[in-house]
């Protein structure tokens, strides 16, 4: 019975999603419950679950494409018995037509149709009679070909661990004493069924790697391409001596991170940023382009970009200005772990009424930071160095001193608007008691 699996709702006001990867090929088997695909939405990557067990059919989106709710994205073959049926070898096309990244590496063998996997024993199954492994294992498994049916599981009630997958191209080599032993031939089939890349052109020659912007880094190109079109950004920039901050959270530290949480200068600099908000209402909005409408907000949540693997995140810490610098620390730190590792939900990349950029000890002297559009402010924090500075006595002495960066859309505010909320920024932190007296 052939099953066509459509793009679910999988969140609120998400209309599209962008098909980052799949964890099968046509012609392969999958699980229920096995990573089936991995969809970008907005900034969150997802992955959804196979919601059958069956034999892959066809693949109706490849990487990078983007699908609508509703639309088809794979059908698969379901057993009546409700068991995925044996891989099919046979198809000559199911390798070259497969739109997920190639297998784990594999010792040098010449590539073949793959086999079914050995068993190792009996099928490692609950007492409900389902697989029991971890979507990492499951994924491992659908990436080399694997039927978890067919694996015997050496962990407690028998789940199936890394250990136990045997891929077909790791198995032990025959020990026939010929050629084709030690050097195995590809079918012709397999060779038919091998793409052939087409030839370079002259200008291509010295290209050592193609890389395609999709996924993420598409949906950060875009953004960036809107956000250097609709506003008119300006960058206004200030010094700040922060030698009484380097010094008040070398105190807090301490205290901070005896509960686990590493304490950065962030949270210090995001008080003073909601207390710079305060002072200039307008710099807290969005921009709403479609009605020419400044949206002025009432809520502080404020963006942390952040560096991640796949490209820059911008998670959010919603109601700033209520949390301690305790809070502030635990909070930004939990989102920064979680962005890296892939695991933020859309609700917390999504919402920010202004944005911090900071490259911490790799900061730098100055950058002009792109506003994070609707936005119509963001600030860049760089690096902090200890330099000689004249004192108002005429004398000179070191100082811990640090450049901050606003850019602000020109459309709706002016460059005196930047530089007032940039002198109560600079002002709470050269003077960072005023702000965190409330510590608790």
């Amino acid at each position: 019975m052939a099953f066509e699996f459509r793009l679910p709702d999988i969140g609120e006001g998400v209309a599209e999603g962008e098909v980052v990867q799949w964890f099968v090929q046509e012609g392969g088997t999958v699980a229920e419950d096995a990573p089936l695909v991995s969809v970008l939405t907005d900034k969150a990557n997802v992955e959804i679950p196979s919601p059958k067990s069956g034999r892959v059919v066809k693949i109706h989106a490849a990487a990078g494409e983007k699908v609508k709710v509703g639309g088809l994205l794979v059908t698969i073959e379901v057993a009546e018995s409700g068991a995925p049926p044996a891989p099919t070898a046979s198809a000559p096309d199911a390798v070259a037509a497969a739109p997920h990244p190639p297998p784990l590496p594999t010792p040098s063998v010449a590539p073949g149709p793959p086999p079914t996997a050995e068993p190792r024993g009996a099928p490692s199954e609950s007492a409900t009679g389902r697989i029991v492994a971890s979507p990492y294992v499951r994924r491992l498994a659908n990436e080399r070909g694997i039927d978890l049916s067919r694996v015997k599981g050496s962990g407690p009630d028998g789940r199936i661990v890394e250990a136990d997958l045997v891929s077909p191209g790791t198995a032990s080599p025959p020990t026939s004493s010929g050629p084709a032993a030690t050097e195995p031939r590809p079918s012709p089939t397999a060779e038919r069924a091998a793409p052939r890349a087409p030839a370079p052109r002259a200008a291509d020659e010295d290209v050592a790697e193609r890389v395609p912007i999709r996924g993420i880094r598409r949906v950060i190109a875009e953004h960036m391409v809107e956000a250097t079109h609709r506003p008119a950004p300006f960058t206004y920039v200030e010094e700040v001596d922060a030698t009484e901050l380097v010094l008040l959270r070398d105190k807090i530290a301490k205290h901070v991170e005896k509960q686990g949480t590493r304490l950065s200068y962030l949270p210090f600099i995001v008080k003073a940023v909601v207390a710079g908000l305060k002072a200039q209402p307008r710099m807290n909005a969005t921009m709403d382009d479609e009605r020419g409408e400044l949206l002025v907000r009432s809520a502080y949540h404020i963006g942390i970009a952040t560096a991640a693997p796949d490209g820059l995140l911008v998670p959010v810490v919603r109601h700033a200005d209520r949390k301690s610098l305790g809070e502030l620390a635990r909070e930004i730190q939990d989102l920064a772990d979680r962005a890296r590792a892939g695991k933020l939900t859309r609700n917390e990349l999504t919402g920010s009424t202004f944005t911090i950029t900071s490259l911490g000890a790799l900061g730098g002297v100055l950058a002009t930071p792109i506003l994070n559009y609707p936005e119509v402010g963001i600030l860049g924090v760089h690096r902090i160095s200890r330099r000689p500075v004249y004192r108002a006595d005429g004398s000179v002495g070191p100082a811990d001193l640090m450049n901050l960066s606003v850019t602000l859309d020109h459309r709706v505010l002016d460059g005196i608007v930047g530089a007032q909320f940039l002198a109560v920024v600079k002002s709470h932190l050269e003077d960072p008691h005023q702000s965190f007296a409330e510590l608790r």
